[in-house]
């Protein structure tokens, strides 16, 4: 049995590939890149701005879809990570100063995540006051993340993810219908762009939070694991990120117009809460608990995407420094990362120590995060504009085409202009 086949659940295994193992690395890479934080800010964009907003959802997923099938197309050309690839043809500095913010991003993102979850599991079932009741949660999440990510493997990690992600997409589906939204203003939001009377800033918001940040990374291992590479490798993932980038911009979509049928205030996973009593209200107690339970699936398929994926991003950046000459192409250090003691240690670590942030305010958790995740975006763009010109490197059929290259571009400008931005706002802060 190949390995492909191996990772399916018996029922999906055929001689041709299923119906899940087509959509089931789009699925991951979707639940993994929308967690509370895209959520909340879509949320708070409806409410404030209204349906206006709802093309920015779009736009930002299209955005994300061209810095993942930039970093899938480098690896389908050249069979090496783009992390390899920032080593051997930008500098080794380049790499260090990557793997210094990427420390200081796990740990922000950890205790983000951790606090999330917590939230959300006191959401659905109080265990004292709420901050005692946040930090219970948020420690039995990191752990059972630890146990899947570290003994489930790779096909336990499939099934996970793509039941939460059901459960996610199914409960924020039915809240929309539940709400019973103007089907008219919904079309006239995304077919006719506008900018809001509250300014840009909500627009901004939007586009910027949706589809992940350093945990687009992950995905040049997950697709290493279906042991991709040439143009039919590209041909697939370019159909992975259609259903990922789909489905994100279905859930900035979704956000936006729950936000604008009912007034949502504040900061932080907390609002999640205040949202669903408010929803408590209108719909009653079915509606305050379908949107919990898609909230609770939305942050824990978050933490686990990133228990399981970014641990690789450490174990291949330790490879790369020790053997610098050597690549992943070589048949001969095709080894399997995640058995590593690399993995093992820094999911460990992932798990275990920003659990310490859980004593934090979860504002200022997710502001530290935000602000990092904003700042790796046009670094990758960048990264991606120098590597996927360089017919040498590519080939002539995987560079860059024109859109392609106008798509990294806004991307670049747009992600540092909300970087300095939230430098600001966090500089500004009393």
């Amino acid at each position: 049995m190949s390995k492909e086949n191996r990772y399916l659940p018996p029922w999906s295994r055929s001689r041709k590939q299923s119906w899940y193992s087509r959509i089931v690395l789009g699925l991951i890479v979707a639940a993994t890149g929308v967690g509370a934080g895209d959520l909340i800010t879509a949320s708070l964009a409806g409410s404030e701005a209204g349906l206006v907003v709802l093309w920015a959802a779009i736009v930002g997923a299209v955005l994300k879809w061209a810095l993942n099938e930039g970093l899938a197309r480098w690896q389908m050309a050249t069979r090496t990570t783009l992390l390899e690839g920032w080593t051997a043809h930008l500098s080794r500095a380049t790499s260090w100063v990557f793997f210094f913010y990427f420390v200081i991003w796990s740990y922000s993102v950890g205790g983000a995540l951790i606090n999330a979850c917590g939230v959300a599991g006191a959401g659905l079932w109080r265990l004292g006051d709420l901050h005692t009741s946040k930090i219970i949660w948020g420690i039995l999440h990191s752990l059972a993340g630890l146990l899947l990510a570290g003994a489930g493997g790779f096909r336990i990690f499939q099934l996970a993810m793509s039941f939460l992600t059901g459960l996610m997409v199914g409960a924020v589906f039915l809240t929309v219908v539940l709400i019973k939204p103007d089907w008219v203003a919904i079309a006239r939001g995304i077919a006719f762009p506008s900018i809001p009377a509250s300014g840009a800033g909500w627009l901004l918001a939007v586009m910027g939070g949706v589809g992940g940040t350093v945990t687009l990374l992950c995905y040049s291992y997950w697709i290493k694991e279906k042991q991709r590479s040439g143009r039919r490798g590209l041909s697939e993932c370019r159909f992975d990120l259609g259903v990922a980038y789909g489905l994100t911009a279905f859930f900035g979509l979704a956000m936006v117009t729950i936000g604008s049928r009912i007034q949502v205030t504040g900061r932080g996973e907390a609002v999640a809460l205040l949202l669903a009593d408010q929803l408590g209200q209108a719909l009653g107690p079915l509606g305050r608990w379908v949107f919990l339970l898609g909230f609770w699936g939305a942050v824990f398929t978050s933490l686990l995407g990133v228990w399981q994926g970014v641990p690789y991003i450490f174990a291949d950046f330790i490879r790369v420094q020790r053997k610098p000459g050597c690549s992943t192409k070589d048949e001969d250090l095709a080894i399997d990362l995640e058995k590593s003691k690399e993995y093992r240690g820094y999911l460990a670590a992932l798990a275990i120590l920003p659990l310490s942030l859980l004593w934090f305010r979860v504002q200022e958790v997710q502001l530290v995060y935000g602000i990092l995740g904003a700042l790796f975006m046009p670094f990758v763009a960048l990264t991606l504009l120098l590597l996927n010109n360089r017919e040498g490197l590519v080939g002539r059929g995987f560079k860059n085409s024109l859109a392609m290259n106008l798509l990294l571009v806004i991307t670049l400008f747009l992600f540092t202009f909300l970087g300095l931005r939230e430098i600001v706002d966090l500089l500004l802060k009393p």
